[in-house]
């Protein structure tokens, strides 16, 4: 019987592969983010709203000094979960992601995506290595030649038909149109854990950003378990990995919002997901979405927290807060 053996969640921020200084960079035009900017209530704020009533303790924060100290500690997380997943060496890894409408926009905006083609294209996009999309404040990271990935599409259509028998209704995907390639958080996966090895995929997009069709937390942890019942209803004798990328708190810092639900995730239990304030989950908050199914998919794994680490960027408390942490 097939079986999930590893989860992986981590933050998937273009900080994540940025210098200090260039986190400084974003924080010089967070004054002109009006849409992604949210206080702690999860009320839409500008910069001066959240400068004016920030602590004048975020000063330490943004010293380049702790901006350096997070940045290597960022790159140790990061290089602990490739050591880890390599370690398990698992056949065949499902990767949960959300859409910032690169492939998905307006006119299609499904809440569950499942792809199910024979390969995942990537496509760079424009000649800069660092594209700046200023509706998410947000900088996404393009390799420059093009290439596909294995997605193991019969598995594929295993969950699509588990997930449609069993109360799910999601969209399917064989191919992107010719000039489209894949979104930033499966990129990520690629680019960071998949750069020395990489395993055939199972790609599965959630709408987390975008009303009126954005998956509830409680929605997104019964997608989690029902992918566990998909695989373990396979016959083969298989060891599974699953991956989701997204979060923490941005593009506003808030670490007790954060730790909050890291233990959330460690209680192994649904109760918390099913109360998460709705209001709070805008903007790039929105992904914690992505670890709510993860942990419909771990249910009963023990949580290890390889580290949080709060990347504040600027005196108002903007920034990304990372996390990564492993399910076995």
């Amino acid at each position: 019987m097939a079986k999930i053996v590893m989860g992986i969640g981590s933050s998937h921020s273009p900080a994540l592969l940025m210098e200090p200084s260039a986190w400084l960079a974003r924080a010089a035009v967070d004054d002109k983010n009006f849409f992604a900017l949210h206080d702690f209530d999860g009320k839409s704020v500008s910069y001066d709203e959240l400068l004016g009533r920030a602590s004048p303790a975020v000063i330490d924060e943004i010293t380049m000094e702790k901006m350096a100290e997070r940045h290597m500690a960022n790159q140790r997380a990061m290089a602990e979960l490739i050591r880890r997943l390599d370690a398990v060496n698992p056949d065949l890894v499902i990767v949960i992601g959300d859409d910032h409408k690169e492939v998905f926009d307006d006119d299609n905006m499904p809440a569950i995506q499942v792809f199910c083609g024979d390969a995942l294209p990537y496509k760079p996009q424009g000649i800069m290595k660092w594209k700046y999309d200023p509706r998410l404040n947000q900088d996404l990271w393009y390799p420059q030649q093009e290439k596909e990935y294995p997605v193991d599409s019969g598995r594929a259509l295993k969950i699509i038909d588990h997930l449609m028998n069993n109360g799910f209704d999601p969209a399917h995907s064989r191919y992107l149109p010719p000039d489209q390639g894949m979104s930033h958080s499966f990129g990520y996966v690629y680019y960071k854990m998949m750069a020395a090895k990489i395993y055939p995929i199972i790609p599965i997009s959630i709408n987390t950003y975008y009303p009126p069709t954005q998956i509830t937390p409680g929605r997104a942890y019964q997608l989690g378990q029902s992918i566990r019942a998909a695989v373990e209803s396979w016959p083969d004798d298989i060891r599974v990995a699953v991956i989701a990328t997204g979060g923490l708190s941005h593009f506003v810092v808030d670490e007790e919002f954060d730790r909050n639900f890291l233990e959330i995730m460690a209680s192994g239990k649904p109760d918390g997901h099913l109360g998460m304030p709705l209001e709070k989950l805008q903007s790039g908050n929105s992904e914690f979405r992505c670890w709510s199914a993860l942990a419909g998919a771990v249910e009963g794994m023990k949580m290890d927290l390889v580290d949080y680490i709060p990347c504040y960027r600027s005196p108002a408390g903007t920034g990304c807060a990372m996390a990564f942490a492993t399910w076995e």
